[in-house]
C-alpha cells in the first residue's frame, strides 16, 4: 500500500495516521487489530504535504463515505488553507467530517499524557503548500518520519545528527539511485538510498540501524522481498521498512 505512518496508543486505544493516502481505509482498518477497536475509529490524521499520495485519502472521510464528525486533521497553515478553499476537500469542513487543527513550524503537540509530536519544515516541491516531517514522542523512545524531501543538503538541518537524536529514523528512499526513471530526475529530486547511505557511512552500525527507509517508488528495488542492491544495503546494517511493521515507543 502507500506509505504512511500509523501512531497506536495501546493503553487508550487512541489510534493516528501520519498522511492521508489513498489506501486510508485499509490502514485505518490495520490500526483497530488486536483487539484496539474504540468509538472512534481514528483519532486524528497529521498530513506531511499536498502531493497525491499523501492527503487524498480525506475523501474517505466525507459525505460519500464514512461521513466522519469532525476528524481532528492537523497540518500546517499553507496545507489547511489548501484544504479550505479548494474543492471538494473545502466540504469536508463545511460538513464537519474533519475540523482542521494548524500546526506551527517546530512546536510540539502533546496529543495525549504520553505521546508528543513536533512538525519541522523540510525542503520539497511546495506548489500548493509546504512539506513537513515529524518528530513523534513517546514515553521512552523517539522517532523521526520524513517520507518526503528534497536532499539532505538543501535542509538546515543535518540529517546525521537528527538521526543520532532519535531511536528510529522513517527516512525517504523513494528511488535507489540515478537513472532509475526514463526521466530527468533532478525535476523529481529526492535523496537516493545510495546517497543516503554515503552519508552514514562512517557512523556506528547503531546509527545505521536506526535507518528505516521507506516511500518506494514501484521503480525502487527496495519493494522486492529480495535484490542484490537492497541485500547490499541490509548488510551495511540499514533497514528497507515492510508493511505492517511495528515499533515500540
Amino acid at each position: 500500500m502507500v506509505s504512511c505512518l500509523g501512531l497506536v496508543d495501546t493503553n487508550t486505544k487512541q489510534k493516528w495516521l501520519f498522511d492521508a493516502t489513498p489506501d486510508i481505509s485499509e490502514q485505518i482498518q490495520d490500526l483497530k487489530s488486536d483487539g484496539l477497536a474504540s468509538d472512534n475509529i481514528i483519532d486524528g490524521v497529521f498530513l506531511t504535504h499536498a502531493h497525491i499520495g499523501h492527503y487524498t485519502g480525506l475523501m474517505y472521510f466525507g459525505f460519500e463515505v464514512l461521513g466522519a464528525k469532525k476528524t481532528p486533521v492537523y497540518a500546517m497553515p499553507r496545507m489547511s488553507t489548501f484544504i479550505e478553499t479548494n474543492g471538494p476537500w473545502s466540504q469536508l469542513i463545511t460538513l464537519e467530517n474533519i475540523e482542521i487543527n494548524r500546526m506551527q513550524n517546530d512546536s510540539t503537540i502533546a496529543i495525549n499524557t504520553a505521546l508528543k509530536v513536533t512538525p519541522f519544515i523540510v525542503p520539497h516541491r511546495d506548489e500548493y503548500s509546504e512539506t513537513v516531517g515529524y518528530k513523534i514522542e513517546g514515553e521512552y523512545k523517539s522517532a523521526l518520519f520524513i517520507p518526503d524531501i528534497d536532499k539532505w543538503h538543501l535542509w538546515e538541518k543535518d540529517i546525521v545528527e537528527e538521526v543520532k537524536n532519535v531511536d528510529y529514523a522513517f527516512l525517504d528512499a523513494s528511488f535507489f539511485q540515478d537513472g532509475e526513471l526514463k526521466r530527468d530526475m533532478g525535476k523529481i529530486p529526492h535523496p537516493f538510498t545510495t546517497e543516503t547511505t554515503t552519508l552514514f557511512e562512517n557512523e556506528s552500525i547503531e546509527t545505521k540501524r536506526k535507518i528505516h527507509f521507506i516511500h518506494f517508488n514501484h521503480t525502487n528495488p527496495a519493494i522486492l522481498e529480495s535484490h542484490p542492491l537492497k541485500d547490499s544495503i541490509q548488510n551495511l546494517g540499514f533497514n528497507f521498512a515492510k508493511q505492517g511493521q511495528r515499533f515500540d515507543l
